[in-house]
């Protein structure tokens, strides 16, 4: 059975939701990821026996579902996006968003649709701004493209977050301490696309790499919506 299908046990002394299950399974995993997130310490949390849960979520992969879906609340637009142009950028920039807020979800993205509420809405809010613009096909490729590249950025960023956690040292200073054997490198001449892209490229930080890159995407999603080359 679906995990939202399944009704939820009468309350016992301490009272119990799946709410309240989930919000204490995304602060844990907030502060400590996923590898943070058990029954058992969601249990401690909320004051109760771990086996009581069992009687709300049976699986690890339940409670994912659950705390994606949780998340997806966060990326629905407050007012339904003005065109599908609006409405993709809406969609990749409120992921980003929420992923930098909720890290582990970058874990979680680009697997199997959300299929909880929220995320039923997030998919209803996209593909209605995409309705009679063209086939359900190429509406449906149009946002799987976006949602690739917003992916593939949004795990890229956080991974970079990740590594200066991990070891004290930010993107910048990581670059420095490498500067002398880069330098030592191009020297050799061997590299010289590389050579030209690290001489004279304009280094931008993560929120304009990332608006720069839907752009393109999306000027790739127009020129296709406007038909088939000739």
């Amino acid at each position: 059975m679906n995990v939202w299908d399944r009704p939820e046990p009468p309350h016992r002394p301490v009272p119990l939701d799946r709410q309240r299950i989930v919000a204490a399974a995304v602060a844990l995993a907030d502060e400590g990821g996923l590898d943070a997130v058990s029954l058992r310490k969601i249990a401690a949390r909320l004051d109760v026996g771990p086996m009581r849960l069992y009687g709300y979520i049976s699986t690890k992969e339940d409670l994912f579902d659950l705390m994606v879906d949780e998340v997806q609340g966060e990326i629905l637009p407050e007012e339904p996006p003005g065109d599908w142009r609006e409405a993709l950028r809406l969609l990749a920039h409120r992921t980003r968003q929420a992923a930098l807020r909720h890290e582990w979800l970058a874990d979680l993205l680009g697997g199997r649709p959300a299929m909880g509420p929220n995320g039923l809405a997030v998919s209803e809010s996209t593909l209605s701004a995409l309705d009679g613009l063209a086939d359900v096909d190429t509406a449906l490729r149009a946002v799987e493209t976006v949602a690739a590249y917003f992916t593939g950025a949004i795990r890229r960023e956080i991974a970079e977050l990740r590594a200066e956690r991990a070891t004290g040292r930010s993107k910048s200073e990581w670059q420095r301490s490498r500067g002398p054997y880069l330098t030592r490198m191009l020297a050799t001449g061997d590299y010289p696309a590389l050579a030209r892209a690290v001489h004279e490229g304009t280094h931008v930080d993560a929120g304009t790499s990332f608006a720069t890159g839907l752009d393109w995407v999306l000027d790739a999603v127009a020129a296709r919506l406007a038909g088939p080359p000739a």
